[in-house]
């Protein structure tokens, strides 16, 4: 080959080189824009992108109070099946599309949810969409308490969208979600390895609350106690708390990344922070969150149950 020829095949690969770089680095740029937790400086710094949405997932009253410019209002109760007896189900597949559709949503976006507690009812959100197979969703850390907190205000406009038609794909996300007749089996598996996690408070674990909207007080046999605030800075503006603090809680409790782990609190908010925090932000593999939680297991009178208090003491929220 003529020196010609090798100057010419050099040019090709390193042009080659390039371009695989320049890709490499538009999907490395992609990958940490869809990082599932993202703080408040990333998020003002793409106010206003025409790819994302942002979602307030806090009561249509307090949303109207104030919220962050530009983010439409979901509610707990949209995210429901109220074809159940009891409250807190997974809403169906086309009852999710129907609302992000309203809302303006579609599959090509990237959405970003908080709420004011620390994260609990975004996550209920961002589970659901990531059982239902949309990936590009990210939590607020710390939510609308770190946004104040930076100085930041917010905003009492009435957002504008126009209506989409958004779909999901026909692939479920299995692995993170768990039902009732699965859970038993587990639990009467002797040679199952699952820890059972209650996220709710201790109160709740002990029986000695019993919230609105379960028939009955007490836990699911064999729980592991672990409420889902300890993952929460409440005094670093309500924000989860760095991966080797989490690791060490969790740890304590005898919780490691090669555990098999089903979580569960009063409906499913709750512990699906937690099914966030161990998934996403500690890379634990198997963990799943049990849809019906308490609310679902105490319905029902044949289930097994424990509770260490007689008194009961009424709770609303």
């Amino acid at each position: 080959m003529n020196t010609r020829n090798k100057i010419a095949l050099l040019l090709i690969v390193l042009s080659f080189l390039s371009c695989r770089e320049r890709q490499q680095g538009i999907i490395d740029t992609e990958i940490s824009r869809h990082a599932p937790l993202i703080e408040v400086e990333q998020l003002q710094g793409r106010m206003g992108e025409a790819g994302l949405m942002i979602i307030d997932m806090r009561k249509p009253q307090y949303y109207e109070q104030g919220h962050i410019e530009g983010a439409v209002n979901v509610w707990r109760d949209q995210l429901e099946d109220s074809s159940y007896p009891y409250g807190g189900m997974m809403a169906t597949k086309e009852s999710v599309e129907r609302l992000l559709s309203r809302l303006g949503i579609s599959n090509r976006h990237t959405l970003v949810i908080y709420d004011d507690r620390g994260c609990p009812d975004a996550a209920r959100l961002w589970w659901l969409l990531k059982f239902y197979n949309f990936e590009r969703v990210s939590l607020l850390n710390g939510g609308l308490e770190a946004w104040q907190g930076s100085g930041l205000k917010l905003s009492r406009d009435a957002v504008r969208y126009t209506p989409t038609s958004f779909k999901f794909t026909d692939y479920s996300n299995m692995h993170i979600w768990i039902d009732k007749e699965s859970l038993i089996a587990d639990i009467n598996d002797q040679k199952s390895n699952m820890i059972l996690i209650d996220s709710r408070t201790k109160d709740e674990f002990l029986g000695s609350t019993h919230k609105a909207g379960a028939k009955k007080a007490g836990r699911i046999p064999g729980s592991l106690h672990i409420d889902w605030a300890e993952a929460v800075d409440f005094k670093n503006h309500k924000r989860i708390k760095p991966a080797e603090q989490l690791r060490k809680i969790y740890h304590k409790y005898g919780v490691t990344e090669i555990d098999t782990i089903v979580v569960y609190c009063h409906s499913g908010s709750r512990s699906a922070l937690t099914t966030f925090v161990l998934s996403e932000i500690l890379g634990y593999p198997n963990v799943r969150n049990y849809d019906g939680s308490w609310t679902e297991w105490s319905y029902f009178d044949h289930l097994p149950y424990h509770q260490d208090s007689l008194i009961k003491k009424n709770h609303y929220e």
